[in-house]
């Protein structure tokens, strides 16, 4: 595209007011920020402080290329009074931002799916929509089935309908970026050996949505289960017409941090082992060992806890906050190492050619929870 567009506001009837960018799109970054769950003004303030800062600062590192964000889902943690204060936040990040539903972002006293985003729209327009940014085409969808007391991952029919419409305008072979809330599956079910992923885990007619992007190079953007799961990814995705990349981005730590790695000892299962966490890992992902600057190989995969998270959130003494959140990691690389060495250092290359390194050392300690704030028990 040589001249694109750029949503600046949404009124309350869900129509979208456009202005012409400044110059073309087809080079431009987008921010994924799945599950924000701020649950109270305490979580808020984090929110504001920790943030809101580094989505500027990302914005800034991008340099002069269009970027836009989009919040995949549970902005909120059930109290929706707190929307105006993330609308704050993200004026104060200076991009077009669109929002995805998510199961916490719910009127929870409403009957029917149709009356449980009535604060949403209200704030944020269409509950489903698409838009193009230089050859990519972008899908918000709302996959939170509501029935009155709960909810399942579902596409209603009426949603479908729409999206086979859209999809119909689209080339084949262009890229396409469906963002929703609820995974389309994920690998939780495998891990715990269950016989079929739970309803609400899952988009439980997602054989559906898989037929409707088969003719297109598509990404499902995803959040809800708290895990980074290649199935696919989040962060920070930058375009170059048809060509889509996408990077892990740590809040307040710079882009090449994206691996964490621990000398023998960090993991009481493999006591002899190095381990390193390589946070946005997948199968094409190339992780290898150095003994005093001397490379030995690559590194075994293995699924596990990093040995910081399980510091963090596991144990009697943890703070009761978040108790459901499991340390657990997929991409958990290991190998054996020789006694006596000056340095280990861990090299990872990603999909792309991009290599990250980290010098192994100790689990730190007096790593805690986050405490709960003043006055709020059973956070």
């Amino acid at each position: 595209m040589t001249d694109g567009f750029s949503v600046v506001a949404n009124d309350r009837d869900g129509r979208f007011e456009l202005e012409p960018l400044e110059g073309g799109d087809d080079r431009h970054a987008m921010l994924l920020l799945p599950d924000i769950q701020a649950q109270d003004r305490w979580e808020m303030d984090r929110f504001h402080k920790h943030s809101v800062p580094d989505v500027v600062e990302t914005v800034r590192a991008l340099g002069d290329q269009p970027v836009l964000g989009i919040a995949c889902g549970d902005i909120m943690f059930d109290d929706l009074s707190l929307y105006p204060e993330y609308e704050r936040g993200v004026a104060r990040m200076g991009i077009p931002f669109f929002q995805v539903v998510g199961n916490h972002d719910l009127d929870q006293e409403a009957r029917t799916d149709e009356g449980s985003t009535v604060t949403f729209s209200r704030h944020f327009g269409p509950r489903y929509y698409s838009f193009d940014r230089g050859a990519v085409h972008y899908v918000v969808l709302d996959d939170v089935f509501w029935y009155g007391t709960g909810y399942l991952g579902y596409l209603d029919r009426d949603q479908l309908a729409w999206l086979a419409a859209d999809l119909a305008k689209v080339e084949a072979g262009r890229p396409v970026i469906v963002a929703l809330h609820i995974p389309a599956l994920g690998t939780e079910p495998i891990r715990n050996a269950k016989p079929a992923p739970d309803d609400w885990s899952t988009l439980n007619n997602r054989e559906t949505l898989v037929r409707l992007l088969e003719p297109y190079r598509a990404h499902v953007l995803s959040g809800h289960t708290h895990e980074n799961d290649h199935n696919w990814v989040l962060g920070v995705y930058e375009v170059d017409g048809e060509e889509v990349r996408w990077r892990y981005k740590g809040t307040g730590l710079p882009p090449d941090h994206q691996l964490r790695a621990y000398l023998p000892g960090a993991d009481p299962r493999s006591p002899q082992e190095l381990v390193a966490n390589v946070w946005d890992a997948d199968e094409d992902w190339t992780v290898v060992w150095y003994e005093d600057g001397e490379r030995r190989g690559r590194m075994a995969r293995r699924v596990g806890h990093d040995p910081v998270s399980l510091r963090i959130h596991a144990g009697e003494d943890m703070p009761p906050r978040r108790q459901w959140v499991d340390p657990y990691a997929r991409y958990l690389y290991y190998a054996p190492v020789t006694p006596g060495l000056r340095e280990v250092r861990m090299e990872a290359t990603d999909r792309f050619g991009r290599t990250y390194s980290a010098v192994a050392g100790p689990v730190p300690e007096g790593m805690r929870a986050l405490e709960p704030a003043p006055g709020v028990p059973g956070r």
